[in-house]
């Protein structure tokens, strides 16, 4: 899914489309915050430093290993981009900015295409 997702932007920052180009570098953005390893998570190559407590030293020490999602996550990470949207743009109707209510049922449409049926 991601392949396509990152496929699809590139075309779309060429056909220059807001719209998807908007859902979609949102979309990735929220899996790449999902990948990332919580701040109170110790890297494995932390071997502490003489002169800053909790530092780590040593080539790449300050790299840490990314989580692996599934493709369930990802679906669920889609879905929950799909979902705010939705929610938002019922409240932006309420207030009468069907502009900006049109626009996120917009984005929500090219994020819905990454789902099954």
């Amino acid at each position: 899914m991601r392949a396509n997702l990152r496929g699809d932007l590139k075309a779309a920052l060429k056909g220059r489309d807001v719209v998807a180009v908007t859902a979609l570098r949102s979309a990735l953005a929220a899996i790449d915050n999902a990948e990332a390893v919580p701040t109170d998570h110790p890297s494995a190559a932390a071997q502490g430093s003489e002169h800053f407590a909790g530092a780590a030293s040593g080539l790449g020490a300050a790299e840490a290993e990314r989580r692996h999602l599934t493709e369930a996550d990802l679906r669920s990470i889609v879905e929950n981009e799909i979902g705010e949207r939705s929610v938002a743009a019922a409240e932006y109707d309420r207030l009468g900015r069907t502009d900006l209510a049109d626009r996120l049922r917009a984005e929500a449409e090219v994020l819905s295409r990454y789902l099954p049926l």
